[in-house]
């Protein structure tokens, strides 16, 4: 037989859909369980908005399966005044947030020079990995103008705005934050350098990140006005290198690399992507050439953290909002970007900063 102690126990262990990470009870929202004489158990929930997703009613009834019958779950609405404050005790508990001294979090530019590499790939199936291991990630879709990391980890409910603060949604582990939130399928983004300047600064500085361990950052090809401003606003970031195996993308992402050295911030590796296809007879076949990563690597001075094969369920998973770890499991790509993971966990940043570089 079953105690309200052990039933509130487990309606505060459930975790918040709006803040992945954090419990219901560790968030004071829960204002009492108890279950009924026939079974029943009836939960009491203090919200910060209103219509709650659905993932958090099936948290629940899957937390409590073993008490009972099924809960009743009652939903208070906080003020928005309430709300505010209630955020921003949290944002206060979790210490700096994201550009301020003392943040812990570290960030990593995946950068280009061009298109058409499959850098937002590469972004998206290393913050996965990177999650898989435990670690607190986020990612931030920096190509304003071609904005596709939403789609390609499914996720198709906007951000949450409480007070001054923007809560992102998250999948397979990784919260997200993009323009593609904003700009319906019809439209198309029209905005100047001021315009787009504070649409970053928004994405890197209002939405409340809580203490992630790495920020992705899916940076726009090219050495353009998000490019520089993002490197304003992020002058520890480390940056990853993305390049296929033919020597024009070489030469193209040694642009970024330079740009990087311009801002004081630090290339750690390079991937080279669409690395090669192995086919049913097990073979490879290298259809885009080959030694273009190795070579970049290697006039940089730095290391070739992976090589990414092509792989059709990969291209397909995209489209379906599944990463190659859900798509593909233990295929040659899933292995890369697992390695990957492991190469930029161990690539610990520089100490030397750039203090004018700070947002304040």
């Amino acid at each position: 037989m079953s105690s309200n102690n052990e039933v509130l126990d487990a309606v505060a262990s459930v975790e918040s859909p709006l803040l992945a990470g954090r419990t219901l009870g560790s968030l004071g929202l829960v204002k009492g369980a108890e279950k009924k004489m026939s079974g029943k158990i009836t939960v009491d929930l203090l919200l910060p908005t209103p219509n709650p997703p659905q993932l958090l009613n099936e948290r629940l009834q899957s937390a409590l399966e073993p008490y009972g019958r099924g809960a009743e779950v009652t939903v208070e609405v906080m003020t928005e005044q309430d709300a505010a404050e209630w955020i921003g005790r949290i944002r206060a508990d979790a210490g700096p947030s994201l550009g301020e001294p003392g943040s812990h979090t570290r960030v990593v530019a995946i950068s280009s020079g061009k298109g058409g590499v499959g850098k937002s790939s590469v972004s998206c199936n290393l913050a996965v990995s990177l999650a898989m291991v435990g670690k607190k990630v986020g990612i931030v879709d920096g190509d304003i103008w071609g904005f596709s990391i939403p789609r390609m980890l499914g996720i198709d409910q906007p951000p949450v705005l409480i007070g001054e603060s923007i809560l992102p949604p998250t999948a397979h582990g990784v919260k997200v934050m993009s323009m593609d939130y904003f700009v319906g399928d019809d439209k198309a983004v029209i905005w100047r350098g001021p315009m787009l300047h504070r649409a970053i600064e928004q994405f890197l500085k209002d939405v409340f990140w809580d203490n992630l361990d790495f920020l992705i950052v899916d940076m726009p090809p090219g050495t353009g006005d998000i490019a520089i401003s993002m490197a304003q606003f992020l002058p520890r970031a480390q940056v990853l290198l993305v390049t296929t195996p033919q020597p024009t993308a070489q030469r193209v992402a040694r642009r970024a690399a330079l740009m990087a050295a311009e801002v004081d911030q630090q290339v750690i590796g390079v991937v080279e992507n669409m690395a090669w296809f192995t086919g049913d007879d097990g073979k490879r076949y290298e259809l885009f050439g080959a030694g273009g990563g190795a070579s970049l690597a290697g006039e940089l001075g730095v290391d070739l953290m992976a090589q990414i094969p092509l792989l059709s369920a990969m291209g397909r998973g995209a489209d379906l909002g599944h990463p190659v770890s859900v798509a593909a499991p233990g295929s040659e790509a899933a292995e890369a970007f697992d390695a990957l993971a492991g190469a930029v966990i161990e690539k610990r940043p520089r100490i030397r900063t750039n203090p004018a570089l700070v947002i304040k």
